[in-house]
């Protein structure tokens, strides 16, 4: 961890590099993490810190706001940075989920603590503390509004919330247990759920009604992801004509991070399976890349990614550590990976 400058001179950090990891880091599943710790001694005049590295790694360039760290005998190094900026009243406890709105101004975040919050992204003022869930709150994200939040807990509901006044709009009940992870599809007239009872619902908002189960998959989906798909799958077709109420669900592909290590595609209108992946832990998250590349990340450290015309094997697995990868996102020609360590 690295800190802004302004922190007590005898600051110390620690460090892991995977044993016999490559020149980016990615190593073997199963080899042992070599710990090593850095020390800030002091600061020169111009305010960079002075770091030293323990024996084993060594200490490149410093500034202000960056750390280079290498381990010559494993051929790697990473660049550990400050915090653009530290938001620390927020919650009291681990966050467990945020999101912010589409033009950037607000933030929602759940935490360990018990509370759900909307706050600036500016400055991490709190707006509004939304409370109507039983026991933890997992999951929230924004619709594309960036007015209205939804959320999901362990009290097996489903809220959507007003960011303006904190009103809970709407309750959707049905799931038999916790709910995991959501996903809006397009502006938002659906919404998806999934919930350790092993389904995946479609919800419509309009008339607080669940249109149907997408995939029942007798193991807890732990995330879910909806997208549109690639144009030379097979999707299936529904076997009864689709609600009037279901809308934007054509020509997309639900993703099912699955607790018993499945990654799972799902024709969203069809309801029909589409392929089905089998990894080496449970699936903790998925996310699209385009409509042909996906990701899926595993609790025993492994980022897999497929492409959704041919999942017989992944394009690449990508392991950094044994640390499950707790969620992914797109990010510019890549993507941001979390991991539990």
């Amino acid at each position: 961890r690295v800190r802004e400058v302004g922190v007590p001179l005898s600051w110390e950090g620690t460090f892991g590099v995977p044993e016999g990891a490559g020149a980016d880091g990615c190593c073997p599943p199963g080899k042992a993490t070599l710990y090593g710790s850095v020390t800030r001694r002091g600061l020169s005049s111009d305010g960079v810190p002075d770091i030293v590295a323990s024996e084993g790694f060594l200490v490149g360039e410093v500034t202000k706001k960056s750390i280079l760290i290498s381990c010559p005998h494993e051929n790697v190094s990473t660049k550990f940075l400050a915090p653009y900026t530290s938001f620390c009243r927020i919650h009291q406890k681990s966050i467990t989920c945020l999101d912010i709105s589409s033009g950037g101004g607000l933030g929602v975040s759940t935490s360990t603590d018990g509370t759900m919050k909307i706050w600036q992204a500016a400055n991490g003022e709190i707006r509004r503390l939304l409370e109507g869930h039983v026991y933890d709150v997992n999951c929230c994200r924004f619709f594309p509004s960036g007015l209205v939040v939804l959320s999901g807990g362990m009290d097996a509901q489903l809220k959507i919330w007003s960011a303006e006044d904190a009103s809970c709009v709407v309750t959707f009940k049905g799931h038999k247990g916790g709910i995991l992870d959501t996903a809006i599809v397009d502006r938002g007239r659906n919404v998806l759920s999934c919930s350790r009872d092993g389904t995946a619902r479609l919800w419509d908002c309009g008339q607080s009604s669940c249109l149907g189960t997408v995939a029942d998959c007798g193991s807890p989906v732990n995330g879910i992801a909806a997208g549109p798909a690639d144009s030379s799958l097979n999707l299936g077709s529904p076997e009864t004509p689709p609600s009037e109420r279901e809308v934007g669900t054509e020509g997309k592909i639900l993703l099912l991070a699955r607790e018993d290590k499945k990654l799972q595609g799902v024709g969203l209108q069809s309801r029909q399976p589409v392929f089905l992946f089998i990894g080496s832990d449970a699936f903790n998250c998925c996310t699209f890349l385009s409509s042909t590349y996906i990701l899926a990340g595993t609790q025993d450290g492994n980022i897999y990614q497929l492409d959704v015309r041919n999942t017989n094997a992944p394009i690449q697995v990508i392991h950094r550590s044994g640390a499950p990868v707790l969620s992914l996102l797109p990010y510019r020609d890549g993507f941001i990976a979390s991991q539990g360590n």
